[in-house]
């Protein structure tokens, strides 16, 4: 079992290494405006997933990801050798899709407000539907269970 603060390291180390190649090294026309967010790495080092974001449409989304697939000998090779494992991971690339997904959290919480407007509004002038005080209070009950606890228990009359 390999140690989780080296799986990490080298996680860090796989998403620096394809920004970096993606950067500076991959002509694609195909790609657009990508992002590299984050990768993960498995714990025998074998398989790698790195997540990416694309500003643009659904046009410009499929391009980048074809031309990351087209790139993935180039990124795996350089990945390999910066790393210096007995085995390249394999590399997988996923669409990290942040902005749609901060988005529909964004619209959940102003529905959210809205909805506490409503709740809100309709509570302030809201009253209760039976008395005030549901319970009954009996003052006279009480003081004679005060007369009662303060006599003396059976035995003690004998």
């Amino acid at each position: 079992m390999t140690d989780p603060a080296k799986v990490r390291r080298h996680a860090e180390r796989v998403r620096e290494l394809v920004a970096s190649v993606v950067r500076t090294q991959i002509k694609d026309p195909r790609l657009g405006m990508i992002t590299i967010t984050d990768a993960r790495i498995t714990a025998d080092l074998r398989d790698a997933t790195v997540y990416y974001t694309v500003l643009g449409d659904a046009t410009e989304q499929a391009g980048t990801a074809a031309a990351l697939e087209s790139a993935k000998g180039l990124l795996r090779s350089t990945v390999g050798k910066a790393l210096g494992l007995r085995h390249s991971p394999t590399l997988t690339f996923v669409h990290d899709n942040v902005q749609d997904q901060a988005k529909h959290i964004d619209e959940l919480l102003e529905r959210a407000r809205t909805s506490d407007a409503e709740v809100q509004r309709l509570a302030a002038g809201a009253t209760y539907a039976g008395d005030a005080q549901p319970y009954k209070l009996d003052d006279d009950d009480d003081e004679d269970d005060d007369e009662v606890a303060n006599e003396a228990p059976m035995e003690d009359r004998r």
